[in-house]
């Protein structure tokens, strides 16, 4: 069987997921507030055969520009959200985001573990390290530690979470009413890690999914995120601006993860696009126009801002974005920004403004033909293993990927017509 894609739907549980205007369009329907909605969706998805939906989140209101106008937030736990998701659906995978730096790894072990287990093993959690000093007033904390150190702490957390998960051997719950046995006390190892930022000394109570334990998804861009990546990640998201940038990225990660003795098969680069499909090329092309005229310049300044993790409006936006220089925040997004607006030399203002278009991903624009083409030339090219794929209208751009650009992809023989399995690992590794 020929080299198959891999799709991942990107959510969040607000107005917007990429695109900051996606609220505006008239065919954006804002039903994030009801369950029923989410639910339609998840089957939408599952009857594309996507691998996964993922839930990025925002712990907090980025600053007040973001919240008055409508940019990139979480209205809602994911958590609780996915479960209810996982109930209508049986085979496609469901990722959350949950944070190392505020949550502690008992928490995020028995609540992943849990929903892993009653979806049947489908269940992928997000590492986050978290880049806003916002998140961590929400949370009690005065601010953020330093990048080195957040980065510290997220390998201690995950570490102690796969201890955690690793803990029961198989056949440990018994349940047998004869012998009175409930679970074989010498098949559920006690778990003792001391670390410097993350411990647990116990026993953990949760039985193991049938995928075992979670998929490790990661985002990670700068030098350290990707060798963190490297090591433990199953699934990585990245955010590129063209081919030779995801070939370049691709490259990088496969080979830092034979440095860190792992196949590179064992994890799936999936890069994020923005699907924009017509029934002609210049329909397609009409929608893109309009829905990108939608994006308001203010909350652009403030999106980018809020994903640098510094107030850029201290800066001219007149100013070029090569010149703009920053200690503080995340330097991956940051990279982002530059990786996408160097090559045209763009402004702050200009920088901004396209990066809450698309975060400075590749709007795949056209019929459903040509769409299936550029994702073609990007897999075929060694650019990624699949697509993060990023909405413009809700649902509609997910309803009309599913139903005119799957079935191409799938006649051509790159992506699947059924599940492989039921479980999400299943499905990456198939």
């Amino acid at each position: 069987m020929s080299r198959q894609m891999h799709f991942v739907a990107f959510l969040m549980t607000g107005p917007t997921s990429h695109h900051h205007g996606m609220w505006r369009h008239p065919e954006t329907e804002n039903r994030f507030l009801e369950t029923a909605w989410w639910e339609t969706l998840a089957r939408t998805l599952e009857n594309g055969k996507f691998d996964a939906f993922f839930f990025a989140d925002a712990l907090s209101f980025y600053n007040e520009t973001v919240m008055a106008r409508g940019g990139q937030m979480s209205l809602l736990d994911p958590v609780p959200l996915a479960a209810a998701m996982s109930r209508v659906t049986e085979k496609i995978g469901i990722g959350v985001t949950l944070s190392t730096s505020f949550v502690p790894p008992y928490g995020i072990a028995r609540q992943l573990g849990t929903l892993d287990l009653l979806s049947g093993g489908r269940i992928a959690w997000n590492v986050v390290t978290s880049a806003s000093d916002r998140e961590a007033h929400v949370f009690g904390f005065d601010a953020l530690p330093p990048r080195a150190e957040r980065y510290d702490r997220a390998e201690e957390v995950l570490n102690v979470c796969l201890g955690l998960w690793s803990s029961w051997s198989e056949g440990a719950l018994v349940i047998d009413k004869q012998s009175g046995v409930f679970i074989d006390k010498n098949k559920v190892r006690p778990t003792h890690i001391d670390g410097k930022w993350a411990s647990t000394k116990g026993v953990y109570s949760v039985p193991p999914s049938a995928q075992g334990r979670p998929v490790i998804m990661q985002a990670g861009s700068s030098p350290r995120g990707r060798d963190f990546a490297a090591q433990y990640a199953e699934m990585i998201f990245t955010l590129q601006h063209s081919l030779s940038d995801m070939q370049a990225f691709y490259t990088d990660i496969k080979s830092r993860m034979t440095k860190a003795g792992r196949k590179p098969e064992d994890c799936a680069i999936l890069t994020s696009v923005d699907p924009i499909i017509g029934e002609t090329e210049a329909i397609a092309r009409e929608k893109q126009e309009y829905i990108n005229s939608l994006v308001d310049p203010e909350l652009a300044i403030a999106v980018a801002s809020a994903h640098v993790g510094v107030d850029l409006t201290q800066f001219s936006r007149d100013e070029s974005i090569a010149k703009i220089q920053v200690e503080a925040g995340s330097l991956g997004s940051l990279d982002v920004i530059m990786q996408g607006s160097k090559a045209e030399n763009l402004t702050l203002g200009q920088a901004t403004r396209r990066f809450a278009t698309s975060e400075l991903c590749p709007q795949v624009v056209g019929t459903p033909e040509s769409v299936a083409d550029q994702l073609q030339a990007y897999f075929d090219g060694n650019g990624c293993d699949g697509f993060i794929l990023t909405p413009t209208v809700m649902p509609g751009s997910f309803e009309d990927f599913t139903r005119s650009v799957v079935p191409i992809l799938q006649e051509r023989g790159v992506f699947r017509k059924e599940y492989p399995g039921s479980t999400l690992r299943d499905t990456l590794r198939a």
